[in-house]
């Protein structure tokens, strides 16, 4: 019973370089009636190549021996020729030596044959070779779409990031208040987004959230957040009290209907005549408050209040302390101090607290003095997760 082929689901192309029309003649007919297959011959080797880029062959079958071109001359030509360069070549000669078949290879043939060899066999090989080579231009194709995409991609964080951004308050002075901020946004864009405003003549507020996520999706999150916040858009709401504030982004922002996202938040009131602060948190990093003096660790405004929007109807409490002349309020995300080392361990929180504490050596400040600090531990420029912090300086 004679042996079937398995037919090759992609058009197989084959162009026969040879200066024997006999032989074209000959391997024409092996290919006749083949399903999926078409045959192209070349009978002047200078020629091959202009007959290649015309074909596009999937499989080059070759002769070593020609009269205008040497066979192995040719085959660099090919393997020279960046349209050619991973075009199988099978070279078919009348010469079985060791020595020729070895520098067939060298010169870049992927198979060697010696002419005419059997029709089932010829029939394979070319199957063999062309299903490789149609499997690396799909390979290459959907790598080079995944490269456009990633592309795409880093273009829509990119503007998610500038967009975040521009919605950030300058540096400013808030009356006693002298506000300023670092962000820098990960290569995958997190859910931060801060501000700080007057409430009144006599209140400053300052907010930090971070958004489960990365991506434009956690990003369009966050945005929402800090508008409700900035514009005091949440019904019935006294923005002068942080647990109430808490307690209506908890209820205005469901996970259910924010895809299943969630967010933290650090949020405090400032009164610049009592010189108090009044804050409540939401599953986020405590706030730390830097008192005059050298030497002391900051003091963390910590709150034990749940993540925003996981379960309806949850109270937030509100804590209050007094804040110094000369104090410093650091409000950030976890990306500021959640660092990995190359060596896979982690920054001790403890580390990061002396480093906040620590004065600056030269003109730049605390924060940009940690940023500097950071990059160094993790031994990278870029960030796993958004690097936020806001500073408040209480004069």
């Amino acid at each position: 019973m004679a042996a079937t082929l398995t037919p090759f689901s992609r058009t197989v192309t084959v162009l026969l370089i040879d200066d024997q029309p006999i032989i074209g003649e000959a391997v024409r007919r092996m290919f006749a009636g083949e399903e999926g297959l078409v045959f192209h011959f070349c009978k002047h080797a200078p020629e091959a190549i202009e007959t290649a880029a015309t074909v596009g062959p999937t499989v080059i079958l070759q002769d070593l021996v020609m009269p205008e071109i040497d066979g192995l001359e040719l085959v660099k030509r090919f393997r020279a020729d960046q349209r050619f360069r991973d075009v199988p070549i099978i070279v078919l000669s009348a010469k079985e030596e060791a020595a020729v078949k070895a520098d067939a290879f060298a010169c870049g043939a992927n198979d060697y044959l010696v002419k005419l060899p059997d029709r089932l066999e010829l029939l394979a090989r070319v199957r063999y070779h062309s299903r490789g080579y149609v499997a690396l231009l799909e390979r290459n194709e959907a790598f080079a779409a995944l490269q456009a995409s990633q592309q795409v991609l880093a273009n829509d964080l990119a503007t998610a990031a500038q967009y975040v951004r521009s919605l950030l308050p300058p540096p400013q002075h808030m009356g006693a208040v002298t506000a300023d901020w670092r962000f820098i946004p990960s290569a995958d864009l997190g859910g931060d987004a801060f501000g700080y405003h007057n409430i009144d003549d006599e209140h400053v507020a300052v907010y930090l959230l971070d958004v489960c996520g990365h991506g434009v999706g956690a990003a369009l999150l966050s945005v929402s957040a800090l508008n409700a916040i900035r514009s005091e858009a949440l019904p019935q709401t006294d923005f002068h009290d942080p647990g109430s504030v808490l307690a209506a982004l908890n209820k205005a922002f469901p996970m259910e209907r924010q895809n299943d996202m969630f967010f933290t938040i650090w949020y405090g009131v400032y009164n610049t005549v009592a010189r108090t602060i009044r804050w409540a948190g939401g599953g986020h990093p405590p706030a730390l408050l830097l008192l005059p003096g050298e030497g002391a660790k900051p003091v963390q405004l910590d709150s034990d209040g749940p993540l925003i929007g996981a379960v309806d109807g949850l109270e937030f409490d509100s804590r209050e302390m007094a804040v110094p002349a000369g104090s410093r309020l650091f409000v950030y995300s976890d990306g500021a101090f959640e660092i990995s080392r190359p060596d896979g361990s982690m920054w001790a929180f403890d580390d990061f607290l002396t480093t906040l504490a620590s004065p600056p050596l030269g003109p730049e400040s605390r924060m940009d003095t940690l940023v500097t600090h950071v990059r160094k531990l993790s031994e990278r420029d870029d960030f796993i997760d958004d690097f936020s912090m806001v500073e408040l300086v209480f004069g």
